[in-house]
């Protein structure tokens, strides 16, 4: 689909952009300061809990467990790069939108919804153990910037998921024709932009000591 032609299927803007586009890039510039708000606070109160677990520390749960750190790097290290591969996914599902190629679309959407589907099971199996070793929301300092950091991260993903397989449902009805195929452009800028606060989460919360 010629440039000239998708500019035709939109309402002409002062912008130049489609206004469905303006405002979901409108939205994300909000969600950068809402995120920013969040790991600014993470970052002003880490170190600061009185009692334990400690993110990068040893920890005996009541239980009696011991756990050289409550975090488990390996799984989480695989979620995060399973969600940014979802990125790539979701970029090759767009190309098969536009170019009207319903199998690349369907296929590469469901392997998009797939990886989605693994790190939100991934947060939920990690916030379960949590619990189990004795972080509760409102056990320390750490634990309630924890979840709210990244609760907030996987409600957004959760979003995203929800949006994509509603698309993945029409596509496979056949009705995301190229025509169409700034539907899913939309939904895969908001995919990239939790993909991108991830990155940022990652290395903050689990790496940085």
């Amino acid at each position: 689909m010629s440039h000239d032609t998708a500019h035709a299927l939109h309402p002409p803007t002062t912008t130049g952009l489609d206004n469905r586009k303006l405002a979901i890039w409108t939205f994300i510039g909000s969600e950068v300061m809402f995120f920013s708000a969040l790991i600014g606070t993470y970052l002003v109160y880490k170190g600061k809990s009185v009692v334990g677990p400690f993110p990068h520390e040893e920890w005996t749960s009541p239980t009696g467990e011991h756990f050289e750190h409550i975090f488990e790097i390996p799984l989480v290290t695989f979620g995060t790069a399973v969600l940014l591969f979802s990125s790539f996914f979701v970029v090759l599902a767009l190309a098969g939108a536009q170019r009207g190629n319903r199998k690349m679309l369907i296929g590469w959407l469901s392997a998009t919804v797939v990886a989605g589907l693994f790190f939100v099971g991934m947060q939920v199996y990690e916030f379960s153990h949590f619990m189990d070793k004795g972080l509760g929301y409102t056990t320390n300092l750490f634990g309630s910037t924890f979840y709210t950091l990244t609760g907030f991260h996987g409600a957004h993903v959760t979003v995203g998921l929800i949006w994509l397989g509603t698309l993945l449902i029409l596509s496979l009805r056949g009705k995301i024709p190229p025509e169409k195929a700034l539907n899913l452009e939309l939904a895969a800028l908001y995919w990239h932009f939790v993909d991108v606060v991830w990155i940022v989460i990652f290395p903050v919360v689990y790496l940085m000591k």
